[in-house]
């Protein structure tokens, strides 16, 4: 492409930054539209984020590029897609003022759908009118929605008898529609975690969400197309045979040509604005256009080959869907154009010096330990204030109050926190502190901009999102599938067979059946399903149903978790008792070494500092345990905390369980330590004999702060000078020698233990007073970090996946489920990619071996990684940056996380491949796990990750090895309801006759139907959840609350659900009353005390004289005589019995 073109005009001296003030003058000024091309996704995000600082009110429209490869399998994320379509539909139906559209290179040279099928493709509803049901349905499978149970993400759909929600493309988020007949009645937009209404619309417009409409006409032309170019097709052409059938298939958007009729560019759409773009914008689309090409033959290639592994794969030519230099030429030839570059050029006719530079980049005083970093941060900002107005930008609100701070303390005053540009003092020496996401500072005439990266280098910054409300959809989530193993209170381990309709006393009910051994059979109605919790584990015997073992079992159990309990407190006891020093350290020194952290630290982070920096101060020897994933930032807190420790002239000692890790975090620590004056070393077996010696005597003599090493540090002959704080990495990793070495050891020194493994919030609660713990539970995972897809094996998509990493200078994990599945991938990878040289790692291997293995890849000798599940713990290797798991259909999603999570760690971006077998049908629960986690990213990946993972990893282990065989006998979450109940009550004094008050659950038997209806919430799963939420429900409140929420997302409730409600609430006031079976009938009810014992004798003897004679004692249960002709009747009388029962048993307590 020829750049001399008559209309362009280079804007030279115009770095990153700037160039949005030259944009934002531009729009005001001349008042025409603009497309700006940016070089890639992340530069136009930091467009936006600069147009938005200096002027908030101009309309900007985002058009992404695709996020997959030319010709790839999978096809484009429905994020990306709908932003895409929005932003067309936005273009189509017209703008008043002008708009900056923001696009990049990728999405200009690839064809999309012209402006006619836009604009004719877009679907109008409005409140009071008629809607046809039957079309609206039609056009959502045209325009390539998704029918879901729950609409969660954008393009996704459900229709359930008058309710219909949809999630439309763009960022305004899920409509719901209420219909009365075929009028609609209200629209309401509704938010996707919660399913509650935001606020009433009183129209709605829906487009297109991919940019290929499956309608009868495009159907034809795409099978035509097909076969002109392709021959008759076989049946092996997947792709083939389900457009035809009209379904869509994964990727079938790269044949986008052959189902339009002409495709446009994005110009076309836009047609007066002025295109402003990032300079070698020629160079970067060259080396594109041949890597289509390049994709294009590879394609062909595996087409053609014999023995293809996959399926077919028919590329279409490249010049059908991509602009070609040429092609791009001729589009931009006659069109008004600007040019940005960052550095200043000669001026001419057709170049202009916009007269801004780059800043000053601390890099060499952030190399040198002599210079003090921020004694020249300020120098700098003190010179430049008397020629220019100095402003600096954070990357967010709580670095940019630490920078305040810093400059404070070097004694800088006047300081402003501006919000937008035009907040800013423009008045020579004021300077300003902006959150502005720049990555490098500039300087203007009369203006210095310096950015929070120039000064502490690279920070990687993360999208705090929307906190999620995930519990309540987590309960959906991980409702029971059939078949999983459950645990019931009474009866012990059965299996789950579904849901059945029962009918009691005449009424229909819904109930849960279990499977016991010798094929017993066990109907738990579904009010009492939180007698159930998961078994934990996939396999395990069934018991007996009415067998004395389980009881046994039990029984037995108690015995030990009460001992357990016991212990636990013990040693907090005698902790309380001792003394240690008192370590603090200076605030400027503090905030100056948090600054150097590159992240935004979490909330849950930011307390686990504080915990730990309030335990030092304290004066008692600190023991806390901080548990958090890998990658969730615990080693951060220990940084802090080896601060404190050397900061106060005490030595701090990190030990970890293997030398990967103790490398590891030495390499982190000499990073962060260094230029504070503080010496860190090692002690492991990758330093030499004579340097070990060195570093002993170091230690000895009090010449070294901090000393990091495996289990080395524990030998007898280490000495330390002045040992005060101790920090042990996985300490469930230590053997039992090790773990009493380190007992002698911690006596009155500081204690911090990190570990991996997550312990439940619950059980942390009940803990708290046992052991300090800190629970990090959010990942700080960029939103962007990985890219999953989800796709069966191609051997294209994977070679091309793993050479992109190799050609970035990355390396790359393969992750097979057995290890049976070793010598095939190793196969694949010496065949398909001979180029990179792969290491095999397993856990049956000698530990000795497995650790040279790992520290060589981790020194980047090799660059495929091919593992078992391994990699699951523990790993961070920076420049691992994709990840593919074979057969990902065989793992369980926690397991899927992890693994995931092993990527992602710095600023590239990361891709994850869950790839499946080729023409296999997978099953439904599998189908749903990779469709949970290829959308984790949309639900904040906290995604409460300890629910989900402890159902299939068990606790953390609290106390030792003892612990998980327990759970293996009892099941997970009922071990740890035992284990919170026994801490409580020995905390409360009532230890002695630990009884089983906490697991019985009232039976009632009102002859009323109690169901949530098919017809009323079709998903089984969704209604099992609602099941699982509701049996934990007691409160008014909280039930009225509930059906508000039914309300909203299901409709009117049904005269069943109603009853179901009004029965959860007499079955609170059973529990209170102490009533284990409530039955009612015409002539009144039958009620039977929990353990035959009513708790207050003297107010039920009341309660008998007080009825005259329609109540009495019988058999050992009380009845109660009444005339109740209808339900309605009957419910509200068992409730006011219950109730006035619950009120004597209350009163009796107080007393």
């Amino acid at each position: 492409m020829n750049s001399f073109s008559k209309n362009i005009i280079n804007l030279s001296g115009a770095p990153d930054g700037f160039d949005a003030n030259i944009l934002s003058n531009f729009i005001t000024e001349k008042q025409k539209s603009i497309i700006f091309v940016a070089r890639d996704d992340k530069r136009l995000d930091l467009m936006r984020k600069s147009l938005w600082f200096f002027s908030p009110n101009i309309p900007i429209l985002n058009f992404p590029s695709w996020d997959c490869l030319p010709y790839d399998r999978v096809s484009p994320n429905a994020d990306v897609s709908s932003a895409r379509m929005a932003t067309l539909a936005a273009l189509s139906s017209g703008f008043e003022a002008p708009i900056v559209l923001l696009t990049t290179l990728n999405a200009i040279t690839q064809y999309i759908p012209n402006r006619t099928i836009v604009s004719n493709n877009s679907f109008v509803a409005i409140v009071g009118r008629t809607i046809n049901v039957k079309e609206l349905r039609a056009y959502f499978s045209k325009m390539g929605f998704v029918q879901t149970p729950t609409v969660t993400e954008p393009g996704d759909y459900a229709i359930r008898g008058g309710i219909i929600d949809v999630f439309p493309p763009g960022e305004s988020g899920p409509v719901r529609m209420d219909l009365f007949g075929d009028e609609l009645e209200s629209a309401r937009r509704f938010d996707p975690v919660t399913q509650r209404t935001v606020e009433n619309l009183d129209r709605i417009e829906f487009a297109p969400v991919s940019e290929v409409i499956l309608d009868d006409v495009s159907i034809n032309r795409f099978r035509n197309n097909y076969r002109k170019e392709f021959g008759s097709a076989g049946l092996d052409d997947p792709l083939y045979e389900a457009i035809s059938a009209g379904r869509k298939h994964q990727g079938y958007e790269h044949w986008a040509p052959y189902f339009h009729d002409g495709m446009e560019t994005i110009f076309d759409h836009l047609p007066n604005a002025v295109i402003f773009m990032d300079e070698n914008i020629e160079r970067i689309h060259t080396s594109r256009w041949d890597g289509i090409n390049d994709q294009y033959e590879a394609r062909l290639e595996a087409l053609n080959s014999k023995n293809r592994l996959e399926t077919v794969y028919k590329p279409i030519k490249p010049e059908l869907f991509y602009v070609s230099p040429d092609d791009l030429f001729d589009l931009l030839n006659n069109r008004e154009q600007r040019k940005f570059i960052v550095l200043p050029q000669p001026t001419g006719p057709n170049s202009l010096d916009m007269r801004a530079r780059i800043g000053r980049n601390f890099a060499p005083e952030r190399q040198n330990e002599e210079l003090g970093l921020f004694e020249e941060f300020a120098k700098h900002i003190i010179e430049k204030r008397k020629t220019t107005s100095v402003i600096i930008a954070s990357m967010s609100l709580g670095a940019r109050e630490r920078l305040y701070g810093l400059l404070q303390d070097q004694g800088l005053s006047g300081m402003v926190n501006i919000k937008t540009w035009k907040d800013i003092n423009q008045a020579i020496g004021s300077i300003s502190l902006a959150v502005w996401h720049l990555e490098h500072g500039f300087e203007a005439p009369g203006l210095t901009i310096i950015s929070e990266q120039d000064v502490l280098g690279e920070l990687i910054i993360r999208k705090t999102n929307k906190k999620r409300r995930a519990k309540d959809f987590l309960t959906e989530a991980s409702s029971l599938s059939v078949g999983d193993l459950v645990v019931h209170v009474d009866h012990g381990v059965g299996r789950y067979r579904g849901l059945e309709t029962v009918k009691a006393a005449g009424a229909p009910h819904d109930c849960l059946l279990l499977e016991y051994a010798n094929n017993d059979r066990l109907y738990l109605p579904v009010e009492n399903v939180e007698l159930l919790s998961r078994y934990g584990h996939e396999t395990g015997l069934l018991d007996r149903l009415g067998g004395s073992a389980w009881q046994a079992k039990k029984a037995k159990l108690k015995e030990r978790i009460r001992e357990m309990a016991d212990k636990l407190l013990r040693i907090a006891a005698e902790r309380s008792l001792r003394k240690s020093e008192i370590l603090e350290v200076s605030p400027d020194k503090w905030n100056a070494f948090c600054a150097r952290f590159p992240y935004v630290e979490t909330d849950d982070q930011l307390n686990a500092i504080e915990d730990v920096v309030s335990d030092m101060s304290s004066g008692k020897p600190m023991d806390r345990l901080i548990c958090g994933d890998v990658g969730f930032g615990k080693t951060e807190v220990a940084l802090r905390a080896a601060f404190i420790a050397a900061s106060a002239g005490t030595q701090a000692a990190i030990i970890a369980p293997t030398t990967l890790l103790a490398r590891q975090h030495f390499k982190s620590f000499e990073e962060r330590f260094r230029g504070t004056g503080i010496r860190v070393k090692q002690l492991s077996r990758f330093v030499t004999t004579s340097q070990m010696k060195k570093n002993r005597e170091a230690l000895r003599d009090g010449a070294v702060e901090i000393i990091i090493g495996t289990h080395a540090l524990l030998a007898k002959d280490i000495k330390f000078a002045n040992l005060g704080l101790l920090i042990i990495d996985e300490e469930q990793k230590f053997g039992v020698g090790h773990k009493e070495r380190l007992k002698q050891l911690r006596s009155d020194i500081h204690v911090l233990t990190l570990t991996a493994t997550p312990i439940p919030r619950t059980l942390q609660l009940s803990l708290s007073g046992v052991r300090e713990l800190s629970v990090i539970g959010t990942p700080p995972i960029d939103r962007l970090a990985i890219r999953t897809y989800v796709s069966e094996f191609d051997t294209v998509t994977l070679r091309e996946a793993l050479l992109r990493e190799h050609y970035r200078g990355g390396q790359s994990f393969f992750v097979v489920p057995r290890i049976s599945d070793l010598p095939e991938i190793e196969a694949f990878i010496e065949e398909q990619v001979p180029e990179i040289n792969h290491v095999v790692a397993h856990g049956q291997m000698p530990a000795g071996e497995l650790d040279e293995r790992m520290n060589a890849f981790y020194d980047g000798k090799f660059g495929i990684l091919v593992a078992t599940t391994i990699v699951e713990s523990g790993l961070d290797i920076p420049t691992a940056n994709t990840i593919i798991i074979h057969r990902a259909d065989m793992f369980g999603l926690s397991q899927l996380y992890q693994i995931r999570g092993r990527v992602g760690r710095s600023k590239t971006r990361a891709y994850a491949y869950l790839t499946t077998k080729p023409r296999q049908k997978l099953t439904h629960a599998a189908i749903k796990r990779l469709r949970v986690l290829g959308s984790l990213d949309s639900l904040g990946a906290g995604f409460m990750l300890a629910s989900q993972d402890l159902d299939i990893r068990g606790a953390g282990n609290i106390l030792g090895e003892e612990q998980s065989g327990n759970v293996r006998e009892v099941g997970y979450e009922l071990y740890q309801e035992m284990l919170e109940d026994a801490i409580a009550k020995i905390k409360s004094g009532q230890m002695e006759g630990l009884t089983d008050e906490g697991s019985w659950s009232p039976q009632i038997n009102l002859g009323v139907p109690v169901l949530i209806p098919e017809a009323y919430v079709q998903d089984l799963d969704v209604r099992l959840g609602l099941y699982r939420r509701l049996s934990a429900l007691a409160k008014k409140i909280e039930l009225e609350a509930f059906a508000a929420e039914l309300i909203d997302r299901f409709g009117k409730l049904p005269a069943e659900v109603d009853m179901l409600l009004r029965v959860v609430r007499i079955k609170g006031m059973c529990r209170a009353a102490g009533i284990a079976k409530l039955d009612s009938g015409p002539k009144g009810a039958v009620i039977q005390f929990y353990q035959d014992k009513f708790i207050s004798p003297s107010g039920l003897a009341q309660y008998l004289l007080d009825s005259r004679g329609t109540a009495k004692i019988k058999d050992n249960k009380l009845i109660v005589l009444r005339d109740w002709t209808n339900d309605d009747k009957k419910v509200k009388g068992a409730y006011i019995i219950a109730r006035e029962l619950a009120v004597m048993a209350k009163n009796q307590k107080t007393n």
